[in-house]
C-alpha cells in the first residue's frame, strides 16, 4: 500500500509517496496543485495519506484529497513508539516531532542527535529506548543574515555562501559572513560535543534544506564517523507515523 506524506513547512509544502519504507517520489514547492496531487494517487495507487503542517491557515485542496483517500493529521498524539517527555507536548514543534519519530525509526536501539537546518537550526536527541526530553531552536542561516540586515541601518543583506571558509572578515561582507557561518558551526560542534560527552557515539543526524552548508564540516570533524546525512528524515518520520498508526 503506498503512502501519500505531505510536510507544510515553514517556506515549502513537501510532497512524498512511500511504499512501506521506500521513498517512491519527493517534490517540494510553495504551494501544492490539488491536480498534481490526484496524478501521484492515481499513478502510485495511494490510499492513505499524512499531512503535518506549521503552518494556522488550512489549506482548500486538504478537503478535495480527503474525497479520494483516507487522510490522517499528524499530531503529539502520534509517537510512533517515542516516549515524548517533553513537558507541553501540545507546543511542541510537529516537524520536530516527526524528526525525532524518523531517527527512532531508521536508527533503533541507538542514541541519535537530530540536528534539521531549515529556516530554524534545531537539534533533538532521542537515546537508544526512544526517551525523547526535549530539544533546543536556533535561527537559521538565512534568518541570521536579514536579522542583521534589519536591525540595522548600516548592514547589507547577504545570502549564505557554502565556499567561505576564512576565519575572519577583511570587510564588511566578509565580517558578516564570518559572524553567521563561522558562528554557526561554533554553536554546532559546541551542541555535539555535549551530547557526545554523554553518551559517546551517538549518531549526529542532519538534514533540512540548509545541511548542505554543514555537511562537509562535520565529515571534516573529529565526529564524521558518527554523521547520518539524512535529506527525507521529516517525511520518513511522518511515513513511520501513518504505518504505526494503522498497522
Amino acid at each position: 500500500m503506498a503512502n501519500l506524506v505531505i510536510d507544510i513547512g515553514n517556506t515549502l509544502i513537501k510532497v512524498a509517496v512511500f511504499k512501506q519504507n521506500e521513498l517512491l517520489y519527493f517534490g517540494s514547492n510553495r504551494d501544492v496543485n490539488s491536480s498534481e496531487l490526484y496524478e501521484l494517487i492515481e499513478k502510485f495507487g495511494v490510499k492513505r495519506g499524512i499531512i503535518s503542517s506549521v503552518r494556522k491557515e488550512s489549506e482548500a485542496w486538504r478537503g478535495e484529497i480527503e474525497s479520494k483517500i483516507k487522510l490522517e493529521y499528524f499530531n503529539s498524539d502520534i509517537t510512533a513508539g517515542v516516549h515524548n517527555h517533553y513537558q507541553s507536548p501540545k507546543t511542541l514543534g510537529l516537524d520536530r516531532l516527526a524528526a525525532v519519530i524518523g531517527a527512532y525509526q531508521l536508527y533503533p536501539g541507538q542514541n541519535n542527535l537530530v540536528i534539521d537546518a531549515g529556516t530554524a537550526i534545531t537539534y533533538e536527541y532521542v537515546d537508544a529506548y526512544g526517551n525523547y526530553f526535549g530539544g533546543s531552536i536556533s535561527p537559521g542561516l538565512n534568518m541570521r543574515y536579514k536579522a542583521l540586515n534589519n536591525y540595522t541601518d548600516a548592514l547589507p543583506l547577504l545570502s549564505a555562501d557554502k565556499d567561505f571558509a576564512a576565519e575572519q572578515g577583511n570587510d564588511t561582507e566578509s565580517a558578516l559572513r564570518s559572524g553567521v557561518q563561522n558562528g554557526i558551526k561554533f554553536e554546532l560542534l559546541g551542541f555535539i560535543e555535549q551530547y557526545q560527552a554523554k553518551q559517546p557515539g551517538a549518531n549526529i543526524i542532519l538534514t533540512g534544506g540548509d545541511s548542505i552548508f554543514f555537511d562537509t564540516l562535520l565529515k571534516n570533524s573529529i565526529f564524521a564517523p558518527y554523521v547520518k546525512i539524512e535529506p527525507y528524515l521529516v517525511l520518513k518520520g511522518l511515513n513511520a507515523a501513518i504505518q504505526t498508526n494503522n498497522d
